[in-house]
């Protein structure tokens, strides 16, 4: 009798990844590199694409302030 889908699963996967031969990596690194935009009150930082609605919720409400005092440096 055959395997079980569990196993057919398993043999897949195996033989995909000698297929591929590529090594999972982590995002890490890079993550933490675009995280460039920084509240100047509590320093958080927030990633490059973080989009205005996201960054005027922030400055109102943690330190009911607006965008330009929490972000200076950053522009629409």
């Amino acid at each position: 009798m055959g395997g079980g889908n569990g196993a057919k699963a398993a043999q897949k996967r195996e033989r995909n990844a000698k297929a591929s031969g590529a090594v999972a990596k982590s995002q890490l690194k890079v993550n933490e590199a675009a995280m460039n935009i920084q509240c100047k009150v509590c320093f958080q930082t927030f990633l490059q694409t973080s989009r205005e609605p996201a960054l005027k919720e922030h400055a109102e409400n943690k330190h009911s302030k607006t965008i330009a005092i929490c972000f200076p440096m950053w522009k629409p």
